[in-house]
């Protein structure tokens, strides 16, 4: 899960692609960087860290340009490496800058063939790298002089499509030419545009979230459709083409579970309004798990989970209340790397107000439940202060499987759901009862707020994999290599080494 953002300016670009990448943060807390355009030359400023620590005074006056890219990054298992940190940039055939949201699952063969093949040379272990390269050569196939007009620019795309296998949103600038977005065909990650009438003509913005677009005066024109490519050019015309053979809509579930903030609208669906609905679910399945009077009070795991809390306590008519306080200084912990660093976190993000649990039998309401760690953790917090009874809660069904598109639960023995029924997994977090959101209500709570989303990639709740090209050998090998003896530090975070083997490269 990363952030991307692009945007096409009538004036200096910087300030706007730094605030929305602020308004994408939650997205991503490792790195970010800005890159922009200015008289066919590009700017680059990019660093680990949280974007109001990445960016000062003189990194922005050194972004000027009224056209640019900015991407955050959240840390993926071994790619804390500040060479990582996106934009990426390649000089041939024109010049090209690229930020990506997703993951590649065929990158180890793409990074053959681009050896091999197409003659050119990836310097790091990111599959964004792969995939810029990828799309270079294609335009640099379509073309054999200094100009690049939208139809081979989409044809590019078209053959890119068919190299490219896995999850990817796309942010690109071709210097002397404009800003490209594209979208993978099953369009598992979110992507959108939004336009901005000026007096001195259209500005245009295509991020991840809506809520980037609408933080910064711009209106949502709609989502980038699945396999669809839009190229916006140096003179602000938009030009659009689908560009994949057989597209079909399958956002990820865990977008609305959890990745996306709550006041975001991803494929024309309200991301507050699927949680809501979520929670009226769940509502269902504690009423037929718990006997009348077993709960006295409902309180939310902040914040992703308020929502689903607020409408479960609201369907079953027990008290809400909110028992958990959380700094906000501290990032999120489903996307921290290694058990301890997230155990510690707990602690340090959540504090309780124990007159809020003493003597009470409480229920506990969280979005998923990842790995484990932090519900533990959460229902130790709960019995200290004074609860007499913990009910755990999932909004989301039990997380089962690895997730390939870009989340980082790359095996089966981190996800506590694995190979363990309901009633082991209660022990394992030391609640006294819990209840999971099924995978049919959840599909259908998304679907209750646009009929259109029938389909969803959800492999990490049922382990079905929408590209098709994901086998138990691949992920036996993802597996192994995470699992070998020498592929962990200290934290139990994969060593460089063994993660280039996980991803495949």
């Amino acid at each position: 899960m990363c952030g991307i953002v692009g945007v096409v300016s009538n004036s200096m670009v910087n300030q706007v692609i730094y605030d929305a990448l602020l308004l994408l943060q939650h997205r991503g807390q490792d790195a970010a960087g800005i890159a922009t355009n200015h008289s066919s030359s590009f700017a680059m400023h990019k660093a680990n860290g949280l974007v109001r620590d990445v960016f000062r005074t003189r990194n922005m006056r050194s972004l000027p340009g009224n056209v640019g890219i900015g991407h955050v990054r959240y840390p993926t298992a071994g790619s804390t490496s500040e060479e990582e940190a996106q934009p990426f940039y390649v000089n041939a055939p024109f010049g090209i800058t690229l930020a990506h949201n997703g993951n590649l699952t065929n990158a180890e063969q793409l990074k053959i063939e681009l050896f091999k093949n197409d003659r050119r040379h990836i310097n790091t272990d990111s599959d964004s790298e792969v995939l810029l390269n990828v799309l270079a050569h294609e335009i640099q196939q379509a073309t054999s002089s200094y100009s690049l007009d939208p139809a081979t620019l989409f044809g590019a795309i078209a053959r890119l499509h068919n190299r490219v296998r896995g999850a990817y949103a796309v942010v690109a600038q071709i210097a002397g030419f404009g800003l490209l977005a594209f979208r993978d065909p099953y369009g598992i990650r979110p992507l959108c545009l939004g336009v901005l009438e000026t007096d001195k003509g259209d500005e245009y913005m295509i991020a991840s979230e809506s809520v980037a677009l609408e933080g910064l005066g711009f209106r949502f024109v709609r989502d980038v459709e699945p396999g669809e490519a839009i190229f916006i050019d140096e003179d602000h015309k938009l030009y659009s083409q689908q560009c994949a053979e057989n597209p079909s809509l399958n956002p990820c579930a865990f977008e609305y579970v959890y990745l996306a903030r709550p006041d975001s609208i991803i494929d024309g669906a309200s991301v507050y309004a699927t949680r809501l609905k979520m929670g009226e679910y769940l509502a269902e399945q504690v009423r037929h798990h718990m006997a009348s009077g077993a709960i006295d009070v409902v309180m939310p795991i902040p914040d992703t989970s308020r929502p689903s809390a607020m409408q479960l306590a609201l369907k079953l008519n027990l008290d809400y209340r909110e028992g958990f306080i959380k700094n906000r200084y501290i990032g999120r912990t489903f996307i921290m790397p290694g058990n301890v660093s997230r155990r510690k976190s707990v602690r340090q993000k959540l504090n309780a107000i124990g007159s809020e649990f003493k003597g009470k039998s409480v229920l506990l309401v969280d979005d998923s439940i990842v790995r484990g760690t932090t519900s533990r953790e959460i229902v130790q917090m709960a019995r200290e202060s004074g609860a007499t009874r913990v009910i755990f809660a999932s909004a989301a069904p039990p997380v089962k499987f690895p997730n390939v598109y870009g989340i980082d639960m790359p095996t089966r023995q981190e996800l506590i759901a694995y190979g363990r029924s309901n009633e082991e997994i209660c022990r394992e977090i030391t609640a006294d009862a819990l209840v999971y959101q099924e995978v049919s209500a959840m599909r259908r709570a998304i679907a209750d707020v646009n009929p259109r989303l029938t389909s969803l990639e959800a492999s990490c709740f049922d382990g079905e994999y929408i590209t098709g090209d994901i086998t138990r050998d691949y992920l036996d090998r993802l597996e192994a290599a995470r699992n070998s003896p020498n592929s962990m530090t200290e934290d139990g975070v994969p060593s460089q080494l063994n993660l280039n083997l996980a991803k495949g490269e």
